[in-house]
């Protein structure tokens, strides 16, 4: 028990210490720092996967539409009868060499080819899709 100066108990204007039941106002926020950390550690690793995730997508859409120009400028040679065969079986080979699927080729006028394409892997987002047409210089 704490005395006073001279020797006397504590009157209630005076401190007698820290009350055993009682909190002050630093030990009431103890590890409230940790829980905002956490927090902020893993809102940032979500945001880290979501911007990893478009970014996903916007290479698998890049691949689809380069798929799409590749094979479409090889049908147009073909149509043209630069290249040997069937446009429409050549811009398929070209898409298969790069992981994509011919959806539909069609050839306008004998010389211009318009193919759609699709990526063989999918995206959280969905199927990346490339459409292109390619034909002889104006």
């Amino acid at each position: 028990m704490n005395r006073g100066a001279r020797g006397q108990s504590p009157g209630p204007d005076q401190d007698s210490g820290p009350c055993p039941g009682r909190l002050d106002a630093g030990q009431a926020e103890r590890g409230s720092g940790t829980i905002l950390a956490a927090a902020l550690g893993i809102v940032v690793m979500l945001m880290t996967a979501g911007v990893l995730l478009l970014a996903q997508a916007g290479v698998m859409a890049s691949r689809a539409a380069s798929a799409a120009d590749l094979a479409a400028l090889a049908g147009a040679d073909a149509a043209r009868g630069i290249t040997r065969g069937d446009p429409c079986s050549i811009a398929a080979t070209v898409a298969n060499r790069h992981s994509a699927a011919l959806l539909s080729c069609t050839v306008v006028g004998g010389e211009i080819v318009e193919v759609r394409t699709q990526m063989a892997q999918h995206s959280p987002f969905g199927v990346a899709t490339g459409r292109a047409r390619a034909g002889p210089p104006p």
